[in-house]
This record gives structure tokens, sequence and C-alpha cells, in this order.
């Protein structure tokens, strides 16, 4: 059926995680079909400048960054063979080529490298924690997290609220944004997250918890202090 999408109709129309659908689009823009490409691009441009903006900079690079990723998308179906998802391949490209701009911007070219990182220190300052020989409850919260969750019901629909979190993403080391967007924003599940930005399981797994904490307690001061 036509569905339509960022102002465009297109006659494809996929389901996450059906494979069958997915193989079905592969073979449309392997053939050429220009609905099925542009349902590509209606429906991964936006998440994949959110991306490019963690390796460049510059809105207007970010945007070329996209257009180079399409343009390798337009030359390279013909050749892709399923290895991996068709989005994760997507995104792998837009990684890399926003890897080689960024060396143009004189920026880091390895994920790893995209700090500065907050090291090995804890997140949660280890104070609101109880002792590890503590009798009844060893290593649980000794200060619990502010009951913010009645209030931020009321305050989400403020602006200042949306902008709070905005400015604690933003400053989020890269590594950490790149996980907590592809996971919490995307929706992306762990392994594709993974295979996109070549990480381990372990460190993908680490990066999110701590992007996540950092978010949670930028949220818990504000709701606090605005209680």
């Amino acid at each position: 059926m036509p569905v339509t999408n960022g102002g465009y109709e297109s006659a494809v129309a996929i389901r996450t995680g059906d494979r069958t659908s997915e193989a079905e689009l592969i073979d449309r823009l392997q053939r050429g079909d220009e609905d099925a490409f542009t349902w590509l691009v209606d429906t991964y441009s936006p998440s994949l400048k959110r991306l490019a903006l963690v390796f460049v900079s510059v809105d207007a690079v970010a945007e070329e960054v996209v257009q180079e990723t399409w343009l390798a998308v337009l030359t390279g179906v013909g050749r892709f063979e399923g290895r991996s998802s068709l989005k994760t391949w997507l995104f792998k490209i837009l990684t890399n080529r926003a890897k080689t701009r960024a060396v143009r911007e004189n920026r880091t070219i390895r994920f790893s490298e995209l700090g500065p990182e907050d090291g090995d220190g804890p997140v949660v300052s280890p104070e609101r924690f109880l002792p590890p020989d503590d009798p009844s409850f060893p290593g649980h919260w000794s200060t619990p997290p502010y009951p913010w969750s009645v209030t931020a019901e009321q305050a989400v629909l403020r602006r200042e609220t949306m902008e709070v979190l905005r400015r604690g993403f933003e400053n989020l080391p890269p590594s950490q944004r790149t996980v907590v967007m592809l996971r919490d924003v995307e929706g992306w599940p762990a392994d594709e997250v993974c295979a996109a930005l070549d990480l381990s399981e372990a460190n993908q797994r680490v990066l999110l918890h701590r992007g996540r904490s950092r978010l949670r307690s930028i949220l818990e001061t504000y709701f606090a202090e605005d209680a």
C-alpha cells in the first residue's frame, strides 16, 4: 500500500524486525526502485544527521555527510550481501564518512577517542550507598533518588524541563551521547548499536549506564530545586 513519509508517497512499508520485508526492500533498492530509496531517505535521514553531529560540530557539515552517505548507498547497494541488517550497514557508512570528514575538521577519528570521557570514577556519589559491610542492605541506596516522578509529570509540560534535559544530553561525553541517542532516542537494540559502532557488548552497556546515570542526576537535581 502507498504510505506517506516526509511528504513523499511511497509504495514501500516495512515492519521493524521483519526480515522478509527487509529482503523485499533490499531487492527493490537493488533494482533501482525510486520509491524504495525515497522511503529509506525519509525514514533514516534525521537519525543519520544526529549521529553525524557527534563527529562534526557544524550543522551544514553534518548535512553534507548525510548526503555523502546516501550517494554511497546508491552506488553500493547493488553489492550489499545482507551480512548485517540494512540499517546497520547504512549507519556504518555514515560513521565512516563522518570520521573521514572529522579528519578534515581536525577532530578525532576513533569512536573510543571521542572523549573527554569521565574515566572510571563513579557516576553517582559513593556516599549515597550503604557500605559493603552494612548488616541489612549492603550496597543499597542510603540516600534514595529524589522522588520526582509526580513532579516530573507536572513539569514535563514545561519547556524549561526539556531544555534542561537537552543541555544535559549535549554535555554528555560524545561516546555516551551517541550510545544513549541510538538506544533511548532511536530505540535501537544493543546488538545493533554494537555492530554500527564497533563496540563490545560490555563497553556499550557501560557507556549507556553512565550516560543514563548522568541524565538522571541532572533531572534529579533540577526537580529537587524546583520542588
